[in-house]
């Protein structure tokens, strides 16, 4: 480590810029901090390991292992938590949309404000006509400091992690993320939520700008999916307390977030009031037309399943709950489900 801000001399190397430092030759000057000549040589061969490089995967491997490889949300707390080599340092600002840790140059992180429905962000987020997502600047000077930050890590390429509210502190992270260009006369930047540099390689023609198009439409196609996918499974298990809606179940591993409408078919948006938190034996149920909840909230068991003689599965966890209600509901109206939704999933279960 060179001096108080804690850099290697592999970060001085990569800028170019030696502060009181001098190579550990014959020469050099009394009081100057000695860097080995072979160990400069090594970081200008090799690849890098800067300060930057170990920070960002320390803090994607770690958000990792807290939340399931970035499946389930994360709360606001928790993210204070971070150490990096014996350091507590956080891995998003509770002020600001744009993070950048007085360690770094570039920005670690972004963040989307949650709201409630109907209201508004300071800063809406969207979705462009390549379908990528945008990230909005930082008011509107071009040259603020959180924009520089941002403009930092789309040169040089860096990975970032994104959080979305998905309740009042608790987010989803999404990394690594990367900014691909920024749209100046919108103010905003370009982000790949799942970087198609991995969908480019391997057998494909680069030469084809077609087959380049192709891949990077499904890429984008994919990672919107996935992006969805997780936000609404953090939305709907939170709006349900971490518990199953039909037995309660609260063991967060086992539940998944169950859409009353497919998001295949029409009216099949991912909110929350189109999805229910399920154990996954009661959401392969109701997906299945096995189980179906009316809309005033009351469970059904198909006739032929309420005949048949099994185990205690069948019986305590499928027959039984016929003609319960849910065991489990949002305290907050305006995350139950729709009952228009229902509707529609309870005439299709009682058609099967």
């Amino acid at each position: 480590m060179i001096g108080r801000h804690q850099s290697t001399a592999a970060d001085y190397v990569q800028r170019g810029v030696f502060p009181n430092v001098y190579l550990d030759t014959a020469r050099g000057a009394r009081g100057a901090f000695r860097v080995p000549k072979a160990d400069v040589l090594r970081y200008l061969e090799g690849p890098s390991d800067s300060l930057d490089s170990r920070l960002r995967r320390a803090a994607h491997s770690w958000l990792a292992v807290r939340t399931n490889d970035g499946q389930d949300s994360i709360g606001y707390l928790d993210l204070e938590d971070f150490e990096f080599e014996g350091t507590r340092l956080p891995l998003k600002s509770r002020q600001r949309g744009i993070w950048k840790p007085r360690q770094l140059d570039a920005a670690l992180s972004i963040s989307t404000t949650f709201r409630r429905p109907g209201q508004e962000r300071p800063y809406e987020d969207e979705v462009g006509l390549d379908g990528m997502l945008r990230y909005k600047w930082q008011g509107d000077d071009a040259d603020a400091s959180d924009n520089r930050a941002l403009r930092r890590a789309m040169d040089e390429g860096l990975p970032l992690i994104w959080f979305f509210g998905v309740a009042p502190g608790l987010f989803q992270p999404v990394f690594p993320v990367f900014l691909m260009d920024e749209e100046v006369d919108k103010q905003q930047f370009v982000v790949d939520i799942d970087p198609q540099r991995a969908f480019l390689g391997g057998d494909a023609d680069l030469d084809s700008p077609l087959e380049v198009d192709a891949i990077r439409r499904y890429g984008t196609r994919i990672a919107r999916t996935r992006l969805h996918q997780r936000l609404f499974r953090s939305t709907v298990i939170n709006a349900y307390g971490t518990r199953c809606a039909i037995c309660n179940l609260r063991h967060k591993v086992l539940l998944d977030a169950a859409h009353i409408i497919p998001d295949s078919h029409d009216g099949g948006v991912p909110t929350v009031v189109n999805g229910m938190a399920m154990c996954k034996i009661h959401h392969a149920a109701f997906d299945s037309k096995i189980l179906g909840v009316r809309p005033d909230l009351i469970v059904e068991i198909r006739t032929d399943i309420l005949a048949e003689v099994d185990g205690p599965m069948l019986k305590y966890g499928l027959q039984e709950r016929h003609g319960q209600p849910l065991m489990s509901v949002p305290p907050k109206r305006a995350e139950r489900p729709s009952r228009s939704l229902l509707e529609a999933a309870y005439a299709r279960f009682r058609e099967a």
